[in-house]
């Protein structure tokens, strides 16, 4: 896989997301980050994650990859080349038992193979983008599907706040934000990740007591 330089998430970026989990909606992108140890890519091989911390749910997301250093006022179809299919891999326990003491959740979004992405497809512009779905299927069964028209923050927001925050540049990924339809993850679930109707990734899960 490509050398990634920093991965970067928005999280309740769609209403409907927002609400199935009771999160209130944001005023401002939700931003946080996973190490680069949790990425690993949708080749169609068995992907290890932990089944012995709760759990353990699955978030399809549109992925960007940036092509250049942001520079105030760049329009996105400059700063972006290629996009992706993705999964944020949530342990959902751990999440709400972090968010109730107020600690960071980098613990229940950055372990390792959190961060699954399938193969990159050129980037279609704005409005090309709008024109297609991008959607999650488990054991051949469709169960998210997505476009970018219902964002809450569009991606020429995401982009610039994100740069004005944490800096973007050459190599930096972003995760976009989950449609609604979030579910927990059995062993041996086989999950594909689609655009329009091309697959461009899938993997097997195999749960394990990783910590034991």
């Amino acid at each position: 896989m490509q050398e990634i330089k920093n991965i970067i998430c928005v999280g309740r970026n769609y209403i409907e997301h927002a609400k199935e989990l009771n999160n209130p909606l944001p005023q401002v992108p939700l931003l946080f980050t996973k190490p680069t140890h949790s990425l690993v890519e949708a080749n169609g091989s068995e992907i290890v994650l932990p089944g012995d911390r709760g759990e353990l749910q699955y978030e399809v997301e549109l992925v960007f990859h940036i092509n250049r250093k942001y520079e105030p006022g760049i329009r996105l179809e400059d700063l972006v080349d290629k996009i992706a299919v993705g999964i944020d891999f949530t342990l959902r326990d751990v999440q709400s038992e972090l968010k109730k003491k107020g600690y960071p959740w980098v613990i229940a979004k950055g372990f390792r193979n959190s961060a699954v992405l399938s193969s990159w497809h050129p980037f279609p512009g704005l409005k090309g983008l709008m024109e297609v779905d991008f959607s999650l299927e488990r054991n051949g069964e469709e169960v998210q599907r997505g476009n970018i028209k219902n964002m809450i923050f569009d991606l020429q927001t995401v982009v610039e706040y994100t740069a004005q925050n944490l800096g973007l540049d050459h190599g930096d990924i972003i995760f976009t934000g989950t449609p609604a339809g979030v579910g927990a993850v059995l062993d041996q679930d086989f999950f594909s990740l689609k655009l329009a109707d091309l697959e461009l990734g899938s993997c097997l899960i195999k749960l394990l007591r990783i910590n034991s």
